[in-house]
């Protein structure tokens, strides 16, 4: 009977249907960035709809592109935020400009909130991702062709052309995506994880575990 019980409200709450952002309860949500804010919620408070206007749904932060040379695997990715497009609080969705310098990489990395789907605008990219299988899906992509990230799956995107830079454009399903690189998460943790895991989980030795934090800026 009790486990009758909880199936019927598993059912009743919708069952194996997944969102990444809750649905907003009104038309729109312009974040109130302005002051210090006294309470912590998902989102940004509201301001008045009655103040609301067409340039808080809009932005040009992707519009410039980013600097490349600011880390050493050549790529920058610029966002959409509450900051730089106040509309989009609660939408569940966010947009980032991806630049990357030829032979540049944005390294294995996952974003635990969010599906991602990326599409080249200019040059050549080798993208990939690995299931919880470890099998690996990549693709080239030529401009003009997608290709999605399922969520909080570890993937990337490689530059291809050694010289020239190339330029893309991604979509993912939560206002806050988060992103979390393979590298930095392991070993440029503050507390350093202990060098007996490290070595262990990755048969390697204690000066590879100091190398590899002192390259990563550990």
């Amino acid at each position: 009977m009790q486990l009758t019980y909880f199936i019927l409200v598993f059912i009743a709450m919708g069952g194996l249907k997944v969102k990444s952002d809750p649905d907003p309860l009104q038309d729109y949500c312009v974040a109130q960035t302005q002051g210090s804010q006294t309470f912590f919620l998902n989102g940004a408070p509201c301001i008045n709809p009655a103040d609301a206007s067409p340039s808080h749904f809009t932005t040009s932060a992707l519009s410039k592109p980013g600097n490349t040379d600011a880390n050493p695997l050549g790529f920058n990715v610029t966002l959409t935020t509450i900051r730089n497009l106040p509309g989009m609080n609660t939408l569940g969705l966010t947009m980032a400009r991806v630049d990357i310098a030829g032979n540049g990489l944005v390294p294995p990395h996952t974003h635990p909130r969010a599906s991602e789907v990326t599409i080249l605008v200019k040059g050549s990219l080798l993208v990939g991702f690995v299931d919880t299988s470890n099998r690996l899906f990549t693709q080239q992509l030529r401009e003009g062709e997608a290709f999605v990230f399922p969520k909080g799956l570890m993937h990337f995107l490689y530059n291809l052309d050694s010289k020239a830079s190339a330029l893309a454009i991604s979509g993912l399903t939560s206002q806050n995506p988060g992103a979390q690189l393979a590298s930095a998460a392991t070993f440029t943790t503050k507390p350093n994880i202990p060098d007996e895991i490290l070595k262990k989980a990755f048969q390697i030795n204690g000066q590879d575990v100091t190398r590899i934090r002192r390259n990563l800026g550990g």
